[in-house]
């Protein structure tokens, strides 16, 4: 074969790529993570973050906006030891979910403020509507929750009785803390400067002739309230009704939640209150035990 023709062949079967021709390149493919199983639910578990996890604990003892608690009292609550929990504050801090006063205790941050203080909310009615309805199928009578927004009471869950004359209550009223036997047992046990904040908040307009109006005389009330352990509402915020309202607390012993059973006066005598009392009480102490079991869960 001719030297040119072999030359030629060589060419034609071996051609140099263009100076400006891009070379393909290969991708490293994307590892699953370790934990993860593809199409398995077990994933997201796996994959929690346990120190996010324990910053969204401590932030849950914060019930609400007067809530301060110092590093003692947030290890004796949540469990974790001082020093990497002074770590986990530190960083909430930094990032400003928590402020920290001059004594040295932390309080919830402005920007969480309010979304913590309704995500509690959610979390007690979640937990407490079942003692709810028993109490409703026990005395087939209207049974209500409150529930501490700042310096308010506003009810966030109800049960209405099947009975032709029943109370009605509404979910969201703003209860008066000077008629109501729900907001008067939940003002009760806050301190004294509290108190006074809740009660400037709403006044003391009188709805019925029953209505206490004296500020002394109010205060009387709540002492009883605090020495018997509930609150009677005796045709006070409406004429022709009766209610009972008994606390409950969270798991540092704070009050910010109250049941009660509501009921026609025609209904309402000294043996009847004594009997929704009672399994008040009871029910309110149950449900203050499923709410400090629930903290964390």
């Amino acid at each position: 074969m001719p030297k040119n023709t072999a030359q030629k062949r060589a060419t034609t079967t071996k051609r140099s790529k263009p100076a400006n021709a891009l070379e393909p390149v290969s991708r490293p493919r994307r590892r699953k993570p370790s934990g993860a199983i593809a199409g398995s639910s077990g994933g997201a578990a796996e994959s929690h973050s346990k120190a996010i996890g324990r910053a969204l604990e401590i932030l849950d003892l914060f019930a609400d906006a007067e809530t301060s608690l110092s590093l003692t009292e947030l290890s004796a609550a949540s469990g974790f030891p001082e020093s990497s929990l002074f770590r986990i504050l530190s960083t909430l801090e930094n990032y400003r979910y928590l402020r920290r006063n001059a004594d040295g205790s932390y309080q919830l941050a402005p920007k969480v403020l309010f979304g913590t203080l309704y995500d509690h909310a959610e979390k007690f009615r979640e937990t407490i509507h079942p003692y709810l309805q028993q109490l409703n199928n026990r005395f087939d009578e209207t049974v209500s929750l409150g529930f501490l927004f700042g310096d308010r009471i506003q009810v966030i869950d109800t049960i209405q009785g099947f009975q032709a004359i029943r109370a009605v209550n509404v979910l969201g009223r703003v209860l008066p803390p000077h008629c109501s036997s729900l907001a008067k047992v939940i003002t009760a046990f806050q301190p004294p400067e509290r108190i006074d904040r809740i009660v400037q908040v709403y006044g003391m307009p009188p709805h019925t002739e029953n209505t206490i109006t004296d500020r002394a005389a109010l205060l009387d009330e709540y002492e009883r309230i605090r020495q018997q352990g509930w609150a009677r509402e005796r045709e006070e915020s409406a004429p022709g009704w009766c209610c009972c309202g008994a606390p409950i607390f969270d798991q540092l012993g704070r009050c910010i939640s109250a049941i009660s059973v509501a009921t026609p006066t025609i209904r309402y005598s000294p043996e009847t209150e004594a009997e929704i009392v009672s399994e008040l009480l009871r029910t309110a102490h149950a449900a203050t035990l499923a709410i400090r079991g629930s903290v964390g869960a």
